[in-house]
């Protein structure tokens, strides 16, 4: 194994000489000092706050070298200072040389989508891990930043990578997929999200299609074929030169899921793909888990890889945190489960969260808990959309809502007494109020737009309640 980067690489690609330091290989690259490990190449970014502050704090931390802008007055105890006239294009030019010096063999996925970006994202993750070195975007790492960074982190013995591209805004992804150039191309799917930032669900799919325009000649761009949306997707992959592929549950897809049995240990289904059949178990639960997982399928079969052995990967992944994630409240002599959905939230996914809470069995908790938060970036439309919930919760059979934030008090006001638990304007209060509520068999699922902050409300159950993470099934 090399190093992820010598000195003299980095002098290359950036133009400039390093300026002081010991000229040790860089082994990593962070911007975050709390994250930061030794022989890091720490990148001076200008976002919600100026990295310059923290290049003292990133060498004592042992950084084996800072990127940094020219006007960057060096501090005793600092080392070697790659200077630029910008950081964050010096970081995008390290992450087109890293995507450069791949082998030619290395395959390339990127994933969009109003719903499920992350979620794909992992199980792609699993799925080629077993099949070579893998190389994938941590977190939700899909913005301006997070790709090049992304990409600058990528060993040059990478054999698949896999990226998330974002966006709330058009002309975001397009920048993004160019510097990835991936050879497949998965949207999960187009819902009514960021409405704030776009005059209709068209302009959305517009959007997200531009990531299509980093595929090469023949590439594979991966489609939904149930959404409103895929013949204007297809149209668009096929004016770039690419080939369109879609997937669904009983469709006539080009991938297609048959025979799907849905509980909440999981789903099993037959993926047909490349004209074979494969017996197919995915751990997570919930309808839309089992589409992603079939776009998941298509991916693998573009870039060429084993899809049957890939796809063993799903019988054993568990939801990332923040995104169905699951654990085991010990409550008084018995026991509650937490599904914390609380990363994120649109109409689509909040849907979807609450049928997985249906499926989980009342014969293990017989009470079912909804907490819910405001979805944020919805626009004008954005009171409705909360209130066109109660449908859902109501197809749910959910049996308590505890709401937070002034849009989401539009659905509880619509809710009949007995199903109102409680209603906060911040996650502290709601908090407080739901962790007063709990007994033992109760399930609680927790899903908001990362804004509203539940996150603290899943954290702060799992210490009142200790916690027990629920094996995969």
């Amino acid at each position: 194994m090399h190093p992820l980067w010598s000195i003299s690489e980095l002098s290359a690609v950036l133009g400039v000489e390093a300026e002081g330091g010991s000229g040790a290989p860089i082994t990593g690259v962070s911007i975050d000092t709390r994250s930061l490990e030794p022989g890091d190449l720490f990148v001076a970014l200008i976002d919600q706050r100026d990295g310059h502050d923290f290049v003292s704090a990133a060498f004592k931390a042992g950084a084996a070298a800072a990127l940094v802008r020219e006007s960057y007055a060096r501090q005793p105890g600092d080392g070697a200072l790659f200077r630029v006239p910008d950081t964050l294009a010096a970081l995008e030019a390290l992450g087109v040389a890293a995507r450069k010096r791949l082998s030619p063999d290395a395959r390339i996925v990127g994933v969009t989508g109003s719903v499920g970006k992350t979620g794909t994202k992992e199980m792609l993750r699993a799925c080629l891990s077993r099949l070579g070195p893998t190389h994938a975007s941590e977190k939700s790492y899909n913005n301006h930043w997070g790709v090049p960074l992304t990409l600058a982190r990528m060993p040059r013995e990478t054999k698949f990578g896999v990226f998330e591209i974002g966006m709330n805004h058009a002309d975001e992804i397009r920048p993004l997929t160019k510097m990835v150039r991936p050879h497949a191309a998965i949207i999960t799917t187009v819902e009514a999200v960021h409405l704030e930032h776009f005059p209709s669900v068209e302009a959305i799919a517009d959007a997200k299609a531009e990531i299509f325009e980093g595929l090469p000649e023949g590439g594979a761009a991966i489609i939904k074929f149930e959404n409103p949306h895929a013949g204007r997707l297809r149209a668009t992959a096929e004016r770039l030169g690419a080939k369109p592929i879609t997937f669904g549950l009983d469709v006539p897809a080009d991938v297609q899921g048959l025979q799907l049995t849905a509980s909440d240990g999981g789903s099993d289904m037959t993926v047909v793909v490349g004209g074979g059949s494969i017996p197919v178990h995915v751990a997570m639960p919930g309808r839309h888990i089992a589409e992603n997982a079939l776009a998941v399928a298509a991916a693998l079969h573009a870039v060429g890889a084993d899809v049957r052995q890939g796809l063993d990967a799903l019988a054993s992944l568990a939801p990332p945190a923040g995104r169905g994630a699951r654990s085991v409240l010990r409550i008084g002599a018995g026991e509650g489960l937490l599904i914390d959905e609380s990363y994120n939230a649109n109409p689509a996914s909040m849907k979807a969260a609450l049928a997985a809470l249906a499926a989980v069995p009342r014969a293990k908790y017989s009470r079912r808990i909804a907490v819910l938060g405001d979805m944020l970036e919805l626009g004008s439309d954005a009171q409705a959309l909360h209130t066109g919930l109660k449908s859902a919760v109501d197809e749910a059979d959910v049996d308590l809502v505890f709401a937070c934030g002034p849009h989401m008090k539009g659905l509880y006001d619509a809710l009949p007494a007995a199903k109102k638990g409680g209603y906060a304007s911040t996650s502290q209060s709601i908090g407080t109020a739901l962790a007063d509520s709990l007994r033992a068999g109760d399930v609680v699922m927790v899903k908001a737009s990362n804004g509203i902050r539940l996150g603290s409300v899943v954290a702060a159950l799992k210490m009142q309640f200790g916690q027990q993470d629920e094996p995969a099934a």
